[in-house]
């Protein structure tokens, strides 16, 4: 990714994570922020994610790794604010979800409506529970086995 392409993807992902949707709550608000300066490491994923591109690149991975060991709860914000129409980015979910497990980064999406401090029914925490599912059916191999979840 050049310079400029990489400067773009970082402004985006300020985006997603600075940009406040209508109705959101305060703690949530204050999630994105606390997680603005950490996602800015996920900027050079967004080809990946967006389909550009077939594997996430190295840099890519290290800068997951560097999210998920700094606050995992940041991955949950990110996939939350996913349908946000502000946002004007088109993620693929399903290679969003699957970083984790592509970059060898441990990380358990069912945790998520706990970090986001989520009704346990509400419809947001239902998302979470429902690609935890769809990632443990999809499991095939021993090698997947492990806390690769998403």
């Amino acid at each position: 990714m050049d310079s400029r392409a990489a400067a773009a993807a970082a402004a985006a992902i300020m985006v997603i994570v600075s940009s406040a949707a209508a109705g959101v709550g305060g703690d949530f608000a204050a999630d994105r922020a606390e997680c603005s300066d950490k996602l800015v490491a996920l900027a050079t994923c967004l080809t990946y994610v967006q389909d550009e591109a077939a594997a996430p690149t190295p840099d890519c991975c290290a800068g997951l790794k560097t999210v998920l060991q700094t606050s995992r709860k940041c991955l949950c914000v990110l996939v939350k604010d996913k349908d946000d129409p502000s946002l004007g980015l088109k993620l693929n979910v399903t290679k969003a979800l699957g970083l984790p497990a592509v970059c060898n980064a441990p990380a358990n999406i069912s945790d998520c409506p706990r970090l986001l401090n989520l009704a346990p029914n509400s419809k947001e925490a239902q998302v979470f529970e429902e690609y935890a599912k769809q990632a443990a059916a999809q499991k095939s191999t021993p090698s997947a086995a492990g806390n690769h979840w998403i």
